[in-house]
């Protein structure tokens, strides 16, 4: 009989874009756990977070989307109630009609408002906030924020705190209220949001762009479709009540199911940008050529494509940041659109959302390679973010394709993915 030792080395394979197979051996695995430039990065994002909640140098707020890529470590290096507190506010700022705020910040009386905090609550005091209403991802982050904090900590006693008059179980089931009634398109079974660039929250017709209103044009794409089967899966995961269960697993169902139906284009082996319920809004861009990276990672989280797929997907993404000359595969969207597609001139090509290159988003994809077991690969996209925050001596919000840092110098988003991609490499 073989030694123990001996049957995991010759069971645990490493299998690679090409379908090879080669072993994981120990020399490999000691090569990984004891990278020293892992142990680097992992050390300064471990301290960034022992700092606060807010996005980053450049954002006083607490941002839900950001919080929710990093909240499992905070709960790692912050005492329980103080992450538990940071969380809970959310809830104190929930609309009459269920909705979720993206961000808020404690202020003091002199304040002056910004572009984004700039509304008050009179049962609040001493804090600002807002809502990109253009997006359609802050009820879901928080709910799978929720379930982060909890996974982390064992608190489930957090679901059952009051909060004017409502449980957060109570609350999360209004968010995911909201959605169906204000945000659920009835004809494709999907979740709709303001057309904007992938993950983004800028739409093209506002030289800000962040507010839905007349001007905005409605539209389906992945990432809050995939957000959402993700939001579902926890909030389910988290319920205790039988009905309530069943009426999400139902909506979960039919969401994931119309989502490959609609939007993953099997012949092209890639996610369309949109489906336009009312018109069109890029008329004169060929937006089916357009690859959303951010998106395509997400579904990959939400479990939406199989091993396969993800083979081919980061095919064309290796391809695309090839032809870009980007870094990494944190490529926002591959073309860009052009320039003049938005009226705020950040988003011109290769700028911000519209083909800057996000390490918060890209590294998402290490830990999918892994649960493939794409173990090569995983390690070859994951060098490129290591790399550049040793480089830069930061975690930046994002980078030209030219590798120039970008936004926020301390972009806690960024520390929280990568942290995440390090420990998926470390428990092979």
């Amino acid at each position: 009989m073989l030694p123990a030792k001996r049957i995991i080395i010759i069971l645990l394979t490493l299998t690679t874009l090409s379908g090879t197979s080669q072993m994981i051996t120990p020399e490999f695995k000691k090569q990984k756990r004891n990278n020293g430039d892992y142990d680097k990065v992992e050390k300064m994002a471990l301290e960034i977070l022992k700092t606060g909640f807010n996005a980053g140098h450049g954002y006083n707020q607490v941002w839900i989307r950001d919080l929710n890529t990093f909240i499992k470590y905070s709960c790692r290096v912050l005492p329980h109630e103080t992450v538990r507190d940071a969380l809970l506010h959310f809830f104190y700022f929930q609309g009459f009609d269920g909705n979720m705020i993206d961000g808020y910040e404690q202020v003091p009386d002199d304040y002056i408002a910004d572009n984004y905090s700039v509304y008050e609550r009179y049962d609040v005091p001493g804090y600002v906030f807002h809502k990109n209403t253009v997006e359609t991802d802050q009820e879901t982050s928080l709910i799978q924020a929720v379930y982060k904090y909890i996974t982390e900590t064992g608190d489930n006693s957090f679901l059952s705190i009051t909060v004017n008059g409502k449980t957060v179980m109570e609350r999360m089931g209004k968010m995911l209220d909201f959605l169906m009634k204000h945000r659920y398109n009835e004809e494709y079974g999907l979740i709709w949001g303001a057309t904007t660039a992938d993950w983004g929250d800028v739409q093209p017709r506002h030289k800000w762009g962040v507010k839905l209103d007349e001007l905005s044009i409605p539209g389906i794409d992945i990432y809050d479709n995939a957000m959402m089967l993700i939001a579902l899966d926890n909030y389910i995961d988290l319920c205790d009540n039988t009905g309530r269960k069943a009426k999400w697993q139902k909506v979960y169902n039919e969401i994931r199911e119309n989502t490959r139906k609609y939007l993953w284009d099997s012949k092209k082996m890639k996610f369309i940008p949109h489906i336009y319920i009312r018109c069109e809004e890029f008329t004169e861009v060929n937006e089916e050529s357009i690859y959303y990276h951010g998106g395509t990672i997400v579904a990959m989280e939400a479990g939406l494509l199989d091993r396969k797929e993800i083979i081919a997907s980061l095919q064309l993404m290796r391809d695309n940041v090839k032809a870009s000359g980007a870094g990494s595969i944190g490529l926002t969207v591959y073309p860009p659109y052009p320039d003049g597609s938005f009226e705020n001139k950040g988003m011109d090509a290769y700028q911000y959302q519209n083909g800057g290159d996000w390490t918060w988003f890209g590294a998402r994809i290490i830990p999918q390679l892994v649960r493939y077991g794409l173990l090569e690969e995983a390690v070859d996209e994951l060098q490129p973010f290591i790399d550049r925050v040793i480089e830069n001596d930061g975690f930046y919000e994002w980078y030209t394709i030219k590798g120039e840092p970008r936004g926020s110098g301390i972009f806690r988003g960024s520390a929280g993915v990568l942290l995440e991609a390090i420990e998926a490499l470390r428990e092979l």
